[in-house]
């Protein structure tokens, strides 16, 4: 019976999709469109069931692409710079990290797909408590990104994907207003990842995510008995609930700086993968600096 009924419940969920999707607007129609002529342009290895070895869809993403162009074209009204500069195959892309909320790296892979060309999947590094919060495990695999790991990574870049890593991590994206574009700590792992799997490294200067969510403190302690590496105080959070972490609408600017190749041993001694680290580091601090000397406004620039 089962067999029987499914032509007609495939014909009917058919039919509810069109006629849902007659009634969209027609921008928003010609959008998914577009997204979906860029998504056919990446040479990805889909499998029979729709999915690449990451777990990336590109027919998922059809859709769920859709908020975040609008974020990055109308509410974050985001420009970015020197994207010619991405280089062929594997690569790791070093940003900076800030505003409680990752939308600096959703802004970054919407860059890379809707005006890089060709288009490109930013395959994003997460921390390792996101898989385990509810609806973002399935959006972090549906995307193509994966748990930080470095075999994970490894695996990417050995496949010539597109990495992206904030070596900052927590200590950027929760650091107080005061320390707004201070770039944190960078951890080391991700100049072993490049030195071991002979990837280019090109820095990504943001700009515009430092003041999204303001942060006024950082409840370490609180974070960690909720499971979490922070629980961050800003203008808006607790005290507006939910709608507190809704970033404001600044304008984004996004600097791509030149690949940079580093010779060498991934097992070097902290000191010497420091030294190449710190280069690193120089290369996105003048990016940051660029970036907020030809800005206008917070937000309007």
């Amino acid at each position: 019976m089962a067999d029987a009924l499914q032509p007609i419940t495939s014909g009917v969920m058919r039919t509810l999709q069109e006629l849902v999707s007659g009634f969209l607007p027609l921008s928003t129609r010609d959008l998914k469109r577009e997204i979906a002529d860029r998504l056919a342009r990446i040479p990805n290895r889909i499998n029979d069931y729709g999915y690449d070895a990451y777990g990336f869809s590109p027919k998922w993403m059809q859709s769920m692409a859709v908020p975040g162009v609008l974020l990055y074209r109308h509410y974050f009204r985001s420009v970015c710079f020197d994207i010619d500069r991405l280089p062929p195959g594997r690569m790791l892309l070093v940003a900076n990290h800030a505003g409680q909320l990752p939308f600096d790296g959703a802004m970054i892979s919407t860059a890379l797909l809707m005006e890089a060309d060709p288009p490109r999947i930013a395959r994003g590094m997460a921390e390792y408590f996101i898989p385990r919060l509810p609806w973002l495990n399935v959006a972090l695999t549906r995307s193509g990104s994966l748990v930080g790991t470095p075999e994970n990574c490894i695996h990417m870049l050995e496949n010539e994907e597109c990495v992206m890593v904030f070596p900052e991590g927590v200590r950027g994206i929760n650091k107080p207003f005061y320390k707004r574009y201070q770039l944190q700590r960078f951890g080391l792992g991700f100049m072993r990842l490049a030195l071991e799997t002979g990837t280019p490294i090109v820095p990504v200067g943001v700009v515009g995510s430092e003041e999204q969510q303001p942060g006024l403190a950082n409840l370490e302690g609180l974070g960690r008995m909720l499971g979490m590496p922070a629980f961050p105080i800003t203008i808006g959070f607790p005290w507006l609930g939910p709608l507190g972490l809704l970033p404001l609408p600044v304008k984004y600017r996004l600097y791509f700086g030149k690949p940079l190749l580093f010779e060498g041993d991934a097992y070097d001694d902290d000191r010497v993968i420091e030294a190449r680290v710190e280069q690193v580091k120089q290369a996105l601090s003048a990016l940051l600096e660029r970036g907020r000397r030809e800005r206008t406004g917070i937000f309007t620039g």
